[in-house]
């Protein structure tokens, strides 16, 4: 009978009927006489074996629940040696975690065990029962040398130890051998065993700071050994600050604590959260931050300034028990750079030359310079940005750390300079790196050549030439190594990237749903980079949403809605769009004022769950049963944020949304990096979790603009890196888009001759009909075979109106092609025209 029911349904049944019961399951737990036990011989036949011949540990024993022997107690059915067996009693084989009753019980929350529903007397009960077994266990332990005691698997299934006395006789016995700091392979050790007990020690209610020093003092320990105890057990900071008089003491550990933690360090998930929330009452940064390497500098001041430069040291050094790792060493680089300890020039070369990751995140903590403050802060940005362009080298594990540690560089360095976020560090720094080209071009003149670098009126750099009043193609050969004209080129070039970042940024940022209020809006608008891109993009608030013009945003039929100073706005994503039911209406005003786009907004490929999908657990199974060729999909996966671990092939392709706190993976049927490569694999599903908590979310739990960029890049990879017999020329979602586009055009140009079916545009010209493909852009006539019409991709820049600004040559060629066909009694080209006559 299950234990679950027999609990339940016990207060029907009579006393006889429960020993009854009882004496059915101890006969199952320890059986009496002879147990069978097979066995066969080099004949082939099977003996059976009595018991007492069997070897030591064939038979286990079936102990009962504790549940069940608490309903037996109160039949007088067990004695109260029956249940402390239960808790502490022999277990044979070496299971550390075969006390899951004692591990369950010990536990400091009561939510965690499956005995909180019991009776509150029979649960007090237990409780008294646990403290006995615990301090005996203690005890055994307290009294032991180098090899393992009876109670030692015991001792590390303990979850708590109380009181001021267990923690102190646990450090006198320690004597000098150190604390385990991270996992240990020899977990039955004495230091392992002292370590474990210390860490899950705790004061009990009635435990005073003044107690604890008394008792302290009186055990002869050293204030070191203290200092020690409370980085390796943060719950007795207080106590130990109190016994050392220092009131910072405690906020001076838990910084680092905070600090000290990063992607390697492993803990019980209840010692984590209990480090989160002891952690969030000091600094408003997420525990995930802080494990990234985030450096709360405001917290860190407060906690320095509070105590003399000894008695941060003495926790400076003893800090490396707060962490498994190399976690230490980063806390120390931490605090050092923003003692002004470190110099940034070595900064600086460390990260230019060996790639120091921690070396990136500690160049913002530096102290700025006091005279050229604006100056420095330009050169740490720009040292960062040209970090973060680096890591396309690299693989994409490697490329995901360093963009973690370049954008918590940017958080650090923003904090550091007193800016609100990365984003608003990041324009800033841009509309600095420009600030002379505001007013006007800025111009070089040697002898009768003059050169002039500029902004035009989309914010992009112009190199214009002019030689004796006339405008030059290029720079005269007698004047390329000139040091300005040189600098000019370079600056340019820069300004060229400066202005790709930003489209970059703008893109991230409608992807992140950041937030601007109206001021800041306003500000950005003198920006002469942002402000042609920021004024082709559609913001949407509260009650508004249109174009940015002045203080006011311009719907797509000329309104305008005001914008106040408070108010705030955010990019609009497609998924917002589609909610106002006018998101046609948006793109035919696109077309009809020929507005580009900085990135590809109006015309970007929505998805949203079906409602088979809204409420599934699983993830999303819509590209179940795509083959993809698993190099082709990585590479495209890795170039959009993804990352897939080569360690584990068991685990998934994954990616990190960490502004909304969730992490998605996509698992195949037979992992990414084994010998399947050869055949290709085979999306399964796409899984959405809460990263800080692990669990997994329904998709409408999942913001609606992660779940479309999720399917969004998926659905690329499934297109472009098929290895099944279906098209893999495009998404069915870039189809769409190209069918919207065609629709627009076709609306413009008064074209009646041109339908769209499923992926085909078909064209009835006045000398035959045509078909071209959406997704490859493939020619055929009908009836007949295919025609051969070669593109020549950069004839259409600047000829074919396409509404965002990276131009995509397949695009263009289809829709080219179209209108080609749709006027094909205008054709004279000689290559196209005989294949139609």
């Amino acid at each position: 009978m299950a234990c679950k029911n027999y609990a339940s349904d016990s207060s029907n049944w009579t006393e006889s009927q429960v020993k009854r019961l009882w004496q059915l399951i101890r006969w199952i737990d320890e059986p009496k006489g002879t147990v069978p036990h097979y066995l066969q011989d080099e004949r082939g036949s099977y003996l059976i074996l009595p018991i007492s011949n069997q070897s030591e540990g064939q038979i286990k024993r079936c102990r009962p629940s504790l549940i069940q022997m608490i309903v037996a107690f109160k039949a007088n059915a067990v004695t109260e040696a029956d249940l402390l067996d239960s808790l502490i009693g022999e277990r044979l084989g070496n299971y550390y975690y075969s006390f899951r009753e004692l591990s369950a019980l010990t536990q400091r929350d009561r939510t965690r065990n499956e005995f909180s529903n019991l009776p509150e007397t029979d649960y007090q009960y237990l409780l008294e029962l646990v403290d006995r077994c615990r301090r005996r266990i203690v005890e055994i332990e307290c009294d032991r040398g180098d090899l393992p005691t009876p109670a030692t698997e015991a001792a590390l299934s303990l979850q708590s130890v109380l009181g001021i006395a267990p923690v102190i006789k646990l450090l006198q016995n320690l004597g000098k051998e150190q604390f385990i700091r991270g996992w240990s392979y020899d977990r039955a050790s004495k230091a392992a065993i002292f370590s474990h007990l210390i860490r899950v020690s705790f004061p009990l209610p009635t435990d005073t700071p003044e107690l604890f020093a008394q008792q302290f003092t009186a055990s002869g320990l050293t204030n070191r050994k203290a200092i020690e105890l409370a980085v390796y057990a943060p719950q007795w900071a207080r106590y130990v600050g109190h016994l050392l008089e220092s009131p910072a003491f405690a906020e001076a550990v838990w910084w680092f604590h905070a600090h000290t933690k990063d992607s390697h360090w492993q803990v019980e998930q209840s010692i984590r959260e209990g480090w989160s929330a002891q952690v969030g009452e000091h600094t408003p940064l997420t525990s995930q931050d802080l494990v990234d390497g985030a450096v709360d500098v405001a917290w860190f001041w407060r906690a320095y300034r509070a105590m003399t430069p000894a008695q941060w040291e003495e926790i400076h050094e003893a800090a490396k028990f707060a962490a498994g790792g190399q976690g230490h060493t980063r806390a120390r680089l931490f605090a050092d750079a923003m003692l002004g300890q470190v110099e940034k020039s070595a900064t600086i070369d460390r990260i230019q030359t060996k790639r120091h990751q921690d070396s990136v995140r500690a160049l913002g903590l530096i102290p700025l310079e006091s005279e050229n403050r604006e100056a420095d802060i330009l050169q740490r940005y720009e040292v960062i940005q040209e970090f973060m362009q680096g890591t396309k080298q690299f693989g994409s594990q490697r490329q995901a750390s360093e963009k973690l540690a370049a954008r918590i560089a940017l958080e650090n360095l923003s904090r550091t300079a007193g800016y609100a976020d990365p984003q608003r560090l990041e324009w800033a720094m841009e509309a600095k790196a420009i600030a002379d080209l505001v007013e006007g071009s800025v111009t070089v003149t040697e002898g009768d050549v003059s050169v002039s670098l500029s902004l035009d009126a989309l914010g992009a750099p112009n190199l214009t030439v002019v030689k004796k009043g006339k405008p030059q193609k290029t720079i005269p050969a007698t004047l390329k190594k000139n040091a300005e004209i040189m600098a000019f080129q370079e600056r340019k070039q820069k300004l060229t990237k400066q202005a790709s970042r930003m489209r970059l940024s703008l893109e991230q940022s409608m992807c992140r749903g950041d937030r601007f209020t109206g001021a800041e809006l306003q500000q950005l608008l003198i920006h002469p980079i942002l402000r042609p891109m920021l004024q082709q993009l559609i913001f949407v608030g509260e009650t508004a949403i249109g174009y940015p013009q002045d203080s006011r945003l311009r719907k797509y039929d000329s309104t305008y809605a005001q914008l106040n100073s408070a108010d705030l706005v955010r990019i609009a994503h497609p998924a917002d769009l589609v909610k106002t039911g006018e998101w046609h209406l948006w793109q035919q005003e696109c077309f009809h004022t020929e507005r580009s786009q900085p990135f590809k907004q109006i015309f970007r490929e929505l998805y949203l769950p079906i409602p088979t999908e809204e409420t599934e657990h699983k993830g999303s199974r819509r590209y179940a049963g795509h083959q993809v060729n698993p190099r082709q999909a990585l590479a495209l996966f890795g170039q959009r944020g993804w990352v897939a671990n080569s360690y584990d092939y068991e685990s998934s392709i994954h990616r990190i949304f960490y502004d909304q706190d969730i992490y998605v993976s996509v698992e195949t049927d037979r992992g990414w990096t084994t010998p399947a490569e050869v055949e290709g694999l085979t999306i399964d599903a796409v899984y959405f979790s809460q990263r800080s908590r692990g669990n997994a979310l329904k998709l409408d739990q999942v913001p609606a603009i992660v779940f479309s960029e999720v399917m969004r890049d998926l659905d690329l990879v499934v297109s472009v890196a098929h290895q099944g017999g279906v098209d893999p020329e495009a998404s069915a979602s870039t189809v769409e888009m190209r069918s919207a586009l065609i629709r627009e055009t076709n609306r413009l140009l008064k074209l009646t001759n041109v339908n769209l079916q499923n992926n085909y545009a078909l064209i009835e010209g006045e000398l035959g009909s045509y078909s071209v493909h959406l997704g490859s852009g493939v020619v055929h006539r009908q009836p007949g075979g295919s025609l051969c019409i070669v593109p020549v991709h950069s004839q259409h820049r600047g000829r074919l109106f396409l509404p965002f600004a990276d131009d995509d040559p397949k695009t263009a060629e289809i829709i080219s092609k179209i209108l080609l066909l749709a006027k094909d009694k205008e054709i004279k080209d000689p290559t196209i025209l005989p294949q139609i006559l």
